[in-house]
Parts: structure tokens; sequence; C-alpha cells
């Protein structure tokens, strides 16, 4: 077998719609989710300046995983990777349950998404209750998704740049603040914002560790790169050129946008469920500039729920292609879009709006925990498997990736302790334990699923068995 046909991308009947500004695009925005326009001010109260440190240190760890993936696409870029390499190094139970652990992700991503992207609009429209914003814009959203990849592509983008665009805004008004001293904030601006009120580690080291899983949740999406692959026009370019260009992302986009804004303003002054970026903004007293950074953050989460919709459907039918869905899941639409696997991962999403409607003060802690650790499944899958696939290329039994991962597997080990080590401070958490409790009852699901399936079908359960002859 050539190493040609190994990295090769096989055809799957979708349309390769997604041009490089697409998914270059794509990845930058996967970067840039709720986790950090919403979340980051209820950590900012647990952790205060020293959330700054645990977003450059879980970022690292995030491109560990992002290289490790790259080698494994290159090897074979296929869209809903993360289930076809879990089924291929560690056996086809694991693809089954990473494909619809993900599955699970991201549905509910979505909710989460639909519950900030109420939130937000509930700031200029209080009278309007949450549930009602969140069932328009996942009504919106479907029907964009099901009419072509390009149109989602061009969404995608657009949201990414308005983003892109907002946070660069943001980190040079905020460096003019601090230079220059204009605007209301500019007597209190000051870099010792950073350690001036009870220190760089205010609560103490242990409680910023604690904000280490909402943090994981601010970085859930990058690995959205991979499930575009079996849609990229030029997979061999595109995606390295994205995946390498995540250091400086997380760089300036996380931690260079939290550090400017916890020296224009001081940590004390955010509290959980205020986005951190309109605080900072109603603070500078920039005419109309808190409702500007609103729509900004309101199109970062629509940006998130759009992407989700893309990948539940990608992921159902690569499900359904192995026979571990229903059949039907594998049906593409006349515009080549796994419209049956998007409309009734959209209906599960629409759960999100029930929970806005009976706790919505709630809502959005309780999805981002369980996305979290499904997310940190997911992520695991990939550096195993990466793991597996560089011992199958230093034994011989496999080609080696034209884009191999710095460090070989070792920087998979120290990714794979660390989202252990985050697993545990979850499980530590008594708010964010109930997480570990729906993922127990999820496994438990999948694995009398998985029974009747083979019960029904043994042939799937031979199917990674027959895949590893393949590429052996």
């Amino acid at each position: 077998m050539t190493s040609e046909q190994v990295t090769e991308a096989p055809e799957e009947g979708y349309e390769r719609g997604l041009g490089s500004r697409q998914v270059q695009m794509i990845a930058i925005g996967g970067a840039i989710g709720v986790g950090l326009f919403l979340g980051a001010g209820a950590n900012i109260a647990k952790a205060g300046p020293s959330l700054i440190v645990m977003y450059a240190l879980a970022g690292l760890i995030i491109f560990f995983i992002m290289r490790a993936l790259g080698e494994l696409l290159l090897y074979r870029p296929v869209s809903g990777s993360f289930a076809e390499y879990s089924r291929e190094f560690l056996g086809p139970f694991f693809g089954f349950f990473t494909g619809w652990t993900y599955w699970l992700m991201w549905v509910v991503t979505g909710m989460a998404e639909l519950t900030a992207a109420a939130i937000y609009v509930h700031y200029w429209f209080p009278a309007i209750p949450q549930w009602v914003t969140a069932l328009v814009f996942l009504v919106v959203l479907f029907v964009a998704n099901l009419i072509s990849v390009k149109l989602f592509g061009e969404i995608e983008f657009w949201f990414s740049m308005v983003k892109v665009t907002a946070l660069i805004g943001m980190i040079v008004i905020g460096l003019g603040v601090l230079t220059f001293g204009f605007s209301a904030a500019g007597d209190t601006a000051a870099v010792s914002n950073l350690w001036a009120f009870d220190g760089f580690f205010p609560k103490g080291v242990g409680s910023s560790l604690m904000t280490l899983q909402g943090v994981m949740f601010a970085y859930l999406a990058v690995e959205l790169v991979g499930v575009t692959a079996g849609e990229s026009e030029d997979p061999e370019k595109t995606l390295p050129k994205a995946i390498n260009t995540l250091p400086w992302r997380i760089a300036l986009f996380y931690v260079g946008a939290l550090t400017v804004i916890l020296c224009v303003v001081k940590w004390t002054e955010f509290a959980p469920g205020v986005s951190p970026f309109v605080k900072a903004f109603a603070v500078i007293g920039i005419p109309a500039g808190a409702g500007i950074v609103n729509f900004v953050v309101l199109t970062a989460a629509l940006s998130s729920c759009n992407s989700g919709m893309y990948s539940t459907g990608r992921m159902l039918r690569t499900l359904a292609d192995n026979g571990e869905a229903p059949r039907f899941f594998s049906r593409l639409s006349s515009s080549k879009t796994p419209a049956l696997g998007i409309t009734v991962s959209v209906a599960f999403m629409g759960i999100g709006v029930v929970l806005n409607y009976i706790v919505p003060e709630k809502a959005f802690g309780y999805v981002t925990s369980v996305a979290t650790a499904a997310g940190i499944w997911t992520w695991l899958m990939i550096l195993i498997s990466h793991v597996l696939y560089r011992r199958g290329v230093e034994a011989g039994r496999l080609r080696a990736s034209s884009f191999p991962a710095p460090g070989g597997a070792k920087l998979s080990y120290v990714a794979i302790v660390f989202l252990l080590f985050v697993t545990c401070l979850i499980a530590y958490d008594a708010d964010s334990r109930v997480c570990l409790y729906v993922m127990a009852g999820w496994t438990a699901a999948l694995a009398v699923g998985w029974v009747i399936l083979k019960n029904r079908n043994p042939q799937v359960a031979d199917s990674g068995e027959q895949q590893l002859e393949k590429v052996g």
C-alpha cells in the first residue's frame, strides 16, 4: 500500500464545499466561544487574575491534543474522525461509544449556546422569556444547516470574523486605556490590578485549579476541524495550517484578552452570569460599547450552535455507515447534507429550550458540565488513538503521517494525565459532579445498546479488526 493511498481522503458523498478561508475561520472561531465570553465571568470571580494562567495551561494541553489529532487526520482524513480512529485503534465498541458521546457533547453544547444567546438578548429585551429567544434561534440555524455545507461555512466564516475583529478591537482599546488613560476607567486601569487586590491568586491555588473544568469547556470545538476533513477542498494543506496557528490564537484571544480586561477592570467587579467583556466596556464608558459587545458575544453563541448542528449530523451519518445507528441516518439530501441526522439532533437540542423554560437560572451550568465531561472523553480517545497509532508506525505496521506531532506520543501522555486530573476536579466539586452521574447513565445506556446491536448484527463487532487488517 502506498503512502498516497493511506492519506487520500475517501469519497464519502459530501460536497467538498469548505474552502481554505472557511476552514481557517472555523478553526479560529472554534477557539472563541461562549465559555470565554460568558463563562469567564464566573471563573474570574472564583480565581481572580490567576485565571489567565489556567487558560494558558489548558491552552497548551489543547495544542498537544490538536497536534495528535492533526497527525491522525493526515494519516487518514475522514469526516467523523474521532469515532473512526477510536474504532480503528481501540476496537468497534470504542468507535461506537465515541461517536455517540461526541454527538451528545454537541447536543448539550447547542443547549448551552442557545441558553447563552437567550441571556444576551435578555440584556436588550428583558421582557422576552429566555425560552422564546432560544426557540427562534434554534429554528433559524436549523434551516440554514439544511440548505448546504457552503452556507454553513459562509455563516461560520462571518460569525467568526465578527468575533475575531471584536476581540482584537477590545484588546486595542484596553491597551489604549492602559497607555493613555482615556475613558471613565482611566484613573483605575493599571497593570497592578493583576496583583493589587489580595494577590495574583486571591483565593488560593486550589480555587484556581477548580476553574479548569470551566476553562476546558471554553476550548470545546477546537477539534471541529477534524470533522470538516471530509468536506475540505484540500485537507493536506488546510488542516495543518489551521492546527499550527492554534497557539497564537489562544495566546491572543484568551490569554491576551483576559490579561488586558483584568488590567483595565479590577477582578472583584466581575460576577457570574455577566460577560466580562460587556462589563469591561460598561466600565470604560464607551457609548453603546456594552451593547456592541453584547451583539458580538451573541454571534459567538450562535456560531457555536451552528457548528453543533453541523457536526452532530455528520457524526450520526458516520455511525449509520458503520451500522451503529439506524441506517436512514446515512442518507444525504439533494444538497448533500445529512438532513435527517441534523433534524433529529436539533430536536434533542430543543430540550435546552425546555430547560430555559423550567430552570432558566441554572440551565447554562447544567449543560456546560455535561458537555465538558463528554468533551474530555473525546479528547482522551484522540490521545489514546494517537499513542496506539505511533506504536503502529514505530513497529512498521502503519505508514507515517505527513504531519507528525512534536515529541511523538510523549506529549499525548502528558495531555492524558492532565485530562484525568481535570476529571478528578469535576468529581470533587459538588456543583459539577452531577455531570459524572449523567455520563455514568449514558455509559450504561450505550453498553446496553451495544449488546443489542451485536446480537442483531454480529458483523458490527468485527469492523474494527477488518479495519486494522486493511491499514496494517
